[in-house]
């Protein structure tokens, strides 16, 4: 019988999450997949997973599970308390919990994401080849609602690591980026702001993009473009003039301008950065 994971506390938003989906943005679809993947692979690690085995990512508030037999899980990503039948328990490392017994990951003390690997992978049903819930496209589980239940698989018969070092929140985002296909749309002295001006991540960041507040970029052009494909890490310049990073569920295509291109190793701080956090791009 599969192992089985009730929902207790849904939180703010908590979705099942794996490496993603490559090679169907020429469908439209994006890649969704773990916006911290380095935190999913880490966590999968420590309990002996694949560490492309889907988890739960949670947004700042946490989620509350119940599952029908021990299992054992590790909390991680985003540092926040965690207790297993109220009883504090460890973050970062594997816990063992009791058949029926609530695990409760707590609201983000730092960070913004945190993950939730259980032995043996969330084993909900791929689509396209992965697990991940894509908001944009509506693809994969719905995010997880109060007494949803979500299946589990079967553990490895492995030695489980007790520890290991996990990165924290930045607290400056530092992007580098490449000039994108459009960086000509724009003035040399917005160019020159892009690269100088100190933003900060705006509260209307989402999976899709992480929005930015600060001088806005002047453009050249006041032409419209038809919409045109774009890619993970793309800095695309809405009316406003203030930059927007697209994250995993980002749209495929788009008609605003895109001035630059994060390197895609950075993108995991950015699912880390809390509202305010200063942003600051760099060539490079």
């Amino acid at each position: 019988m599969t192992a089985k994971l009730t929902t207790v506390r849904s939180g703010a938003l908590t979705t099942v999450q794996d490496a993603g989906r490559r090679g169907y943005a020429h469908l439209g679809v994006p890649r969704s997949g773990a916006l911290d993947a380095p935190a999913m692979r880490l966590a999968n690690r420590l309990l002996g997973n694949d560490p492309d085995a889907a988890v739960l990512e949670t947004t700042l508030t946490g989620c509350a599970l119940r599952p029908d037999r021990a299992m054992t899980a590790v909390v991680g990503g985003a540092h926040c308390p965690v207790t297993v039948d109220g009883r504090p328990a460890a973050w970062g490392a594997p816990v063992r919990v009791p058949a029926g017994a609530v695990l409760n990951v707590g609201t983000a003390t730092a960070g913004v994401r945190s993950y939730v690997a259980v032995a043996g992978g969330i084993a909900t049903d791929p689509v396209l080849g992965s697990r991940s819930t894509d908001l944009l496209s509506g693809l994969g589980p719905e995010p997880l609602r109060d007494g949803d239940v979500v299946p589990v698989g079967l553990p490895r018969p492995v030695a489980l690591s007790v520890a290991a070092p996990w990165p924290g929140p930045p607290a400056e985002l530092v992007l580098p980026v490449r000039l994108g296909p459009r960086a000509d749309w724009f003035a040399p002295a917005a160019l020159r702001t892009l690269t100088s001006a100190t933003y900060r991540v705006s509260p209307h960041s989402n999976r899709i993009g992480l929005r930015t507040e600060g001088p806005p970029l002047e453009r050249a052009s006041a032409g419209e473009l038809p919409s045109e494909g774009v890619v993970l890490g793309a800095v695309q310049v809405p009316p406003d003039g203030r930059p927007v990073i697209f994250l995993h569920d980002h749209p495929t295509t788009g008609g605003y301008p895109v001035v630059a291109v994060v390197a895609e190793p950075a993108l995991a701080a950015a699912a880390q950065a809390a509202v305010g956090t200063p942003v600051r791009f760099t060539l490079g």
